[in-house]
């Protein structure tokens, strides 16, 4: 899996390189496109070859290395229309600041991809894991479906918000905030409606065991509550990336997860005798807190400052401001 996570490292870079210049039709091609040669691949190595958990792992490899090659060469023979003019020292120009920014949103986002992955962790270490860590697992597996659509609005809104702050459209920002909030969460209610609707059905999508299936069930009301709160939350997120809020949003993870939401897991978990729901619940009220602080800053921030602030840091970069020309 090593090859994959520096894929990883160059993947993400590119997409939001790409994602600022409303690239998204390109990003989508080259997607189908892998996706169809990963079914094939896993087919021919998993199933085919027989190499089971190996043929996954050299799949994923590849796949996720043919995503940044072909992104790569479309930014180097196309251009970007003049976004990228080719290798120059001017790119190490206050690099400094921006190292310092990326070091706080990886820290950030780490914070919250490490906080429900933990989860399954906690599990293992109840007495007779193996049932829980089973249906935990199945939950987590359907909760990561519903997000890459929460993420996919969190990659939206954080562009969005950078894009307009940086125009000086402070309103505009303040309305896709609101906008892709709205939406994000509709869909996660109807995510919540399809998870209580089949609750009884779906576990066995991926397992035949009737004990595991019957422990996914009784976890089905915390999962499609999470589906909720795991569609606004990536998009609150978003918005922290685009304003430049990384490093507030990242103490107030530590505070909301590993303070709060983590030991309360433990708690009702293990003390109170709870098991994986004690745990799950304490968790989420980690992700509750968190939620409703970000809210809150969100609602009383002062737009129109943060887009002074963004016309600042764009006239220091060198950039232009569109409202101005």
């Amino acid at each position: 899996m090593l090859p994959q996570l520096f894929a990883y490292a160059l993947n993400f870079p590119i997409q939001k390189f790409l994602q600022a210049q409303r690239k998204v039709n390109v990003m989508l091609c080259i997607s189908a496109a892998v996706l169809v040669s990963h079914t094939f691949f896993s087919w021919l190595l998993i199933l085919k070859l027989g190499w089971g958990i190996k043929g996954a792992a050299i799949t994923l490899n590849i796949s996720w290395w043919l995503v940044v090659i072909a992104q790569s060469l479309y930014i180097f023979i196309t251009k970007s229309e003049g976004a990228w003019s080719g290798f120059t020292w001017l790119a190490f120009v206050d690099l400094y600041d921006f190292v310092k920014l990326s070091l706080a949103s990886a820290i950030m986002l780490c914070l919250e991809f490490w906080y429900l992955m933990i989860l399954v962790v906690i599990t293992g270490r109840l007495k007779n894991p193996i049932v829980p860590v089973d249906a935990i697992s199945i939950c987590m597996n359907i909760n990561g479906w519903d997000a890459m659509i929460a993420i996919g609005f969190n990659a939206a809104i954080s562009v969005r918000v950078s894009n307009e702050l940086g125009a000086g459209n402070f309103r505009a920002a303040k309305l896709a905030v609101l906008v892709v909030s709205i939406t994000s969460v509709c869909i996660g209610v109807i995510a919540m409606i399809v998870v209580f609707a089949t609750r009884d059905y779906f576990p066995y999508m991926f397992s035949k065991s009737l004990p595991v299936a019957k422990e996914t069930t009784k976890l089905a009301a915390l999962l499609g509550f999470t589906v909720v709160l795991n569609s606004l939350q990536p998009v609150l997120s978003g918005v922290a990336i685009g304003a430049g809020w990384q490093s507030l949003v990242a103490y107030i993870n530590i505070v909301c997860y590993y303070v709060f939401g983590l030991p309360a897991g433990i708690l009702l978990g293990f003390t109170f005798k709870y098991g994986a729901e004690g745990i799950w619940s304490g968790m989420i009220g980690g992700i509750v807190l968190q939620t409703i602080i970000l809210i809150i800053i969100i609602s009383v921030t002062n737009w129109r400052n943060e887009a002074e602030q963004a016309a600042s840091r764009v006239k220091k970069w060198g950039g232009t401001i569109a409202s101005e020309e």
